[in-house]
């Protein structure tokens, strides 16, 4: 039987990326999406010509609702969730003092609440079949809690994707199924401006930015029956940058 990953977020980016890898080595992949319906279209067709079954979805992952008919449309389509890669997690630059509750409510609600809701519905299944991987995304430092000013509310949710991680992880490892993270650190995904990714390339140690291939990998291995035994870690992609 075909595996079944569940990715938000992965209409563009580092999440089609890991659903057209998928593909190519026999999963079916669907994939939710906020707002780019068009985005997914095209992740859509990547995944159908890399070989796999696509179904992509429109849902608001932060909120508990959305989550749960997402889950019920996936069980619809193919009956299972075998992995959930949660590569939604949006971000804004705004000052610490300057920050609106909306604001800070919103990165939580996205980056870490959505991560909970989906785990929390997508474990049972994975605990009846003894085989699940869940992989969040944080980001690279997010372990070491340092100051960001600029990104305060995001950074924190992401600090608080590793606790969540570790949690799940230690909570699942029983029934066979690991939960770990990826921390990225700058990667050309589409999300950043070109000229600044190079200012920054000046600033990490191996010299230039990561590419979505370098997270791919990362992905496919904490996936891999070879990593079974790889649970609640935290993996840097990030090119020596942030630790």
């Amino acid at each position: 039987m075909r595996r079944v990953a569940l990715i938000p977020g992965g209409a563009r980016g580092i999440g089609r990326a890991v659903a057209q890898a998928l593909a190519a080595r026999g999963w079916d992949v669907a994939l939710c999406y906020r707002r780019s319906e068009a985005d997914a279209k095209i992740a859509v067709a990547a995944v159908e010509a890399a070989g796999g079954s696509a179904l992509a979805l429109c849902a608001d992952v932060s909120a508990a609702d959305a989550c749960g008919e997402l889950y019920d449309q996936v069980l619809a389509w193919r009956g299972q969730i075998d992995a959930l890669i949660h590569c939604a997690g949006p971000f804004r630059r705004v000052d610490v003092l300057a920050e609106t509750p909306e604001g800070w409510r919103s990165m939580f609600a996205n980056n870490l609440d959505s991560l909970f809701y989906l785990a929390r519905l997508v474990a049972p299944g994975m605990i009846e079949r003894r085989w699940g991987r869940i992989v969040g995304f944080a980001m690279a430092n997010a372990d070491r809690t340092t100051a960001h000013t600029q990104l305060t509310a995001h950074y924190l949710a992401k600090v608080g994707v590793l606790g969540l991680v570790r949690s799940l992880a230690k909570a699942l490892a029983p029934h066979r199924i690991t939960a770990n993270s990826i921390s990225p650190g700058f990667i050309d995904s589409g999300s950043i401006d070109l000229a600044e990714l190079a200012q920054m390339a000046k600033s990490i140690p191996a010299g230039n930015v990561g590419t979505v291939d370098d997270v791919v990998s990362a992905v496919l291995y904490l996936l891999s029956d070879e990593a079974g035994y790889v649970n609640g870690t935290n993996i840097n992609v990030s090119g020596g940058w942030g630790i």
